[in-house]
């Protein structure tokens, strides 16, 4: 059988900056999670299946993003504050996917 990909991460926006704080900490109070990353544009919660980040509009799209070991032949890889290498592509729909090199 083929090994799946995996899905590293869904970002989701905020509608403020101002409340990426609070939305963080309402999902670590009401649920059992970990602060991965986070800075005044983007916060990165993982549970144990999956990580959720939360994006500011206009700083960062929302996305899904799919770890793979060759990501760079979706392009050029950039090297994110949080030291991970992606890069961003779309889907025919026009969906952003964030590849990330594990």
């Amino acid at each position: 059988m083929t090994q799946l990909d995996q899905l590293h991460h869904v970002a989701i926006s905020v509608r403020d900056p101002s409340e990426l704080k609070s939305t963080v900490e309402w999902y670590r109070k009401n649920f059992e999670v970990e602060s991965a990353y986070q800075d005044d544009t983007w916060a990165l919660l993982k549970f144990s299946n999956i990580s959720v980040a939360f994006v500011v509009p206009g700083q960062h799209p929302p996305h899904i993003c799919i770890t793979r070991e060759d990501a760079e032949k979706f392009g050029e890889l950039k090297t994110h504050r949080d030291g991970t290498r992606t890069v961003y592509t779309e889907d025919p729909s026009g969906n952003v996917v964030e590849v990330l090199k594990p």
